[in-house]
């Protein structure tokens, strides 16, 4: 048993000495390899060694590679947002052709092209192309989308002027920009711009780049291309434009309002006198063949009393292509729009906030406003998107997020009444609140005391809306103050969004008086839930729309549903009462009419950027808001001065001769000045009533009667345009300011 036993083990002691031998046999053998493998390359690489200026060169370009594939990298980072924008219908025509008519049946304007209704480029003259190219870019044929001779030029051009007096940008990139993006000032969109010209380039010729360009660009007066320019300005065709008038259309493209020349000819010529210098400069003409266009300059149909709501039309004609989208319209795409425009009141509108900002824009250095009018049910009349559609087509009415200030309090108002804590009559205290580190100041830091609901509202009190969250909080058994005030403010985004509001309402501790982000035209549409009794009122711009038989396939009133009840009538009536002390007895008292009955609220942000006043009567609602494009600090204007001014020009003529209806609980005029709304009425002759501007009395007699009126009216103005310092300076976390 013994001997087995030390066999057993002799054999495993063996087996583990010849496995280790083999494991060493293996890795030497394997490392012995592997040095000659070793060998064999450092031979190799030794007969590639360079030295010397060969060596410099090859270091150059190793670290050229180098840096080379980490740019293509960061190119194709950059390029990602851009191709994703790029697509190729947009190269097609438009598939819509929309004519749009007012609410009188009087055509307002047109958007949208049929495939054929633009005359091929052999058939525009040549002189119009050599006028287009000398002034937009005339490397256009030789650079690949991006011209970076002509971009150098135009760095050093404007360096040396200190400016900017020349563009870099090709004829590609504007076209890109005209396609794809929108005319924001900013790095990103510039990038977006070079990379979709290179697309452009990619996929189409240049002479279909030149077509399109001269078909999309914006040339003034409502007019997109040359040929509507052509056909508008000289009332021809664009293949039969002289080249002077050539020359005025190519001016057209760097500042179509600036040089429209039905609004300043003198400009226009001198433009058209430039563009002329720059085809002989680009060698395109000589001298003698322009100097009888120089000499006997462009003459222009008389366009001056025509004018085009184009923010209002972009907005209607997204407005019917989103009814397209949810298959209300079928499959025909040739329509006829009538809307609830109102061009009467669109033009004065058009005219109220250019003449504010002309007379005191300077003085509050504000550069911008916007505005929309409706009626209760949503059926929007006009609509101010910027002071200067040519120069800009950003609609700011519709798609510019501002903060509302202490114009959103009626919504936390109306959270709060609905949740039965609040009546108007209710006695509050205006005191300190704080929630966390953050305290609501009034203006110069003081507190009221107790009051009515009303004044508090109408004074614009900071601290009674914060005091509300806390309340509606409380009300569903939380009392921690921090965490009540969180579901308080959970019910305010709840009951705004319910009123219209469709803008993300982002949840801070300062949304009650006015942090978030809204649109004028949500605001409107908010405000008019309290005028019509507390339904909802969707803004909307088709009543009715006919297909290219004639035969009409959508009718607002038939083929929507019946608008919501959002509020309940006692709370819309409650609300409506405390707001129509603000134009009275509160902080808008520039926007109260003569003679009508109306409500409303100013707000004013964070170092006045953002002012409004919205308003409502029983017959129409209107949001006005003023600011800078750049959210740049005006001079202390607050909403009850500009805002509340250009919202009583508007709204005094819009109800002139309408029958005035009461807002929901509320007391109507006195008889003296329901008298006078009645005569305005009957003073109206029956040929007004059919045509544009029905229902207000003749345009010629009522700027008679404005003009003696103003006689009356311009100290106030001028006395607040030269005086903006005295408005005061407003709280530091928010709200409404009032003046001194």
């Amino acid at each position: 048993m013994e001997f087995r036993k030390a066999g057993w083990r002799t054999r495993l002691k063996r087996f583990a000495l010849a496995a280790d031998s083999w494991l060493d046999d293996g890795l030497w053998g394997a490392g012995r390899r592997a040095g000659e493998i070793h060998e064999r390359i450092r031979s190799f690489a030794d007969r590639l060694t360079v030295t010397g200026g060969k060596r410099i060169a090859t270091e150059f370009a190793s670290e050229g590679l180098n840096i080379g594939i980490v740019g293509a990298l960061l190119l194709l980072m950059l390029a990602l947002p851009a191709f994703r924008i790029g697509n190729e219908d947009a190269l097609k025509n438009q598939v819509f052709a929309v004519t749009f008519l007012d609410r009188y049946g009087m055509p307002i304007g047109h958007r949208g092209a049929r495939h054929d209704d633009s005359l091929k480029l052999e058939e525009m003259p040549d002189h119009l192309l050599k006028a287009v190219l000398a002034t937009e870019d005339r490397r256009f044929y030789d650079h690949f989308g991006i011209d970076l001779i002509g971009t150098l030029r135009a760095v050093t051009v404007n360096a040396r002027a200190s400016g900017v007096v020349q563009g870099g940008s090709s004829l590609t990139q504007q076209l890109a920009k005209n396609l794809f993006l929108n005319n924001e000032r900013s790095l990103d969109r510039k990038i977006k711009e070079a990379f979709l010209a290179l697309w452009l380039e990619t996929r189409l010729t240049k002479n279909e780049i030149l077509k399109l360009y001269l078909d999309r660009a914006y040339m003034g007066g409502g007019t997109f291309g040359a040929a509507a320019a052509a056909e508008y300005y000289f009332g021809k065709s664009v293949k039969d434009v002289s080249l002077a008038e050539a020359a005025m259309l190519a001016g057209l493209f760097k500042a179509p309002t600036k040089y429209a020349p039905h609004v300043n000819l003198p400009a226009a010529r001198a433009r058209a006198n430039d563009v002329l210098n720059a085809m002989v400069d680009a060698g395109f003409m000589t001298a003698g063949q322009v100097d009888s266009a120089k000499r006997n300059p462009a003459t222009p149909v008389d366009r001056k009393r025509d004018s085009s709501p184009d923010y209002y039309l972009d907005w209607a004609f997204d407005a019917v292509k989103e009814l397209a989208n949810e298959g209300k319209l079928g499959a025909d795409r040739v329509l006829t729009v009538k809307t609830p425009h109102d061009s009467a009141i669109q033009q004065r509108a058009d005219e109220a906030i250019e003449t504010i900002l002309r007379q005191h824009g300077p003085a509050y250095r504000v550069k911008q406003a916007a505005t929309v009018v409706m009626d209760p049910d949503g059926a929007v009349r006009a609509i101010v998107g910027g002071r200067d559609y040519g120069a800009s087509q950003f609609n700011r009415a519709t798609a510019g997020l501002r903060q509302p200030g202490s114009s959103f309090k009626p919504f936390v108002y109306a959270a709060a009444l609905s949740a039965g804590l609040y009546k108007p009559n209710t006695i509050v205290t205006d005191r300190p609140v704080c929630i966390g580190n953050w305290c609501p100041n009034n203006y110069g830091r003081s507190y009221a005391g107790s009051m009515p609901l009303t004044v508090a509202l109408a004074k614009s009190i900071n601290t009674i809306p914060v005091q509300m969250s806390i309340a509606m909080g409380r009300a569903t058994g939380e009392t921690h103050e921090a965490r009540a005030a969180a579901i308080g403010r959970k019910k305010i985004v709840e009951t705004a969004h319910a009123m219209g509001l469709t803008t993300p309402l982002t949840d801070t501790v300062s949304l009650p008086i006015g942090a978030g982000e809204v649109t004028v035209i949500d605001m409107a549409a908010g405000y008019s839930v309290l005028a019509n009794g507390g339904r909802r009122a969707k803004p909307y711009a088709a009543i009715e729309i006919a297909n290219s038989q004639g035969e009409v396939i959508y009718r607002h009133d038939r083929d929507e549903p019946e608008p919501k009840q959002v509020l309940s009538p006692q709370v819309a009536q409650d609300m409506n009462f405390m707001l129509s002390k603000v134009p009275t007895e509160g902080t808008a008292r520039r926007a109260a009419l003569d003679g009508v009955v109306t409500a409303g609220k100013t707000g004013t942000t964070n170092g006045y950027k953002d002012a409004w006043y919205v308003g409502y009567s029983g017959n129409l609602v209107g949001a006005v808001w003023f600011g800078n494009d750049n959210s740049a600090e005006t001079a202390n204007m607050t909403g009850g001065s500009l805002p509340a001014m250009t919202w009583k020009e508007i709204m005094q003529f819009a109800h002139q001769g309408l029958e005035l209806k009461p807002i929901p609980g509320v007391p109507t005029a006195d008889p003296k000045g329901a008298a006078i709304a009645k005569a305005g009425s009957a003073a109206t002759p029956a040929s007004a009533a059919s045509g544009p501007g029905a229902g207000h009395m003749p345009r010629q007699s009522f700027e008679v009667l404005s003009a003696v009126s103003s006689l009356f009216k311009s100290v106030e103005p001028r006395r607040i345009a030269s005086r903006p310092v005295q408005v005061g300076i407003r709280e530091i976390s928010g709200g409404e300011p009032r003046l001194r």
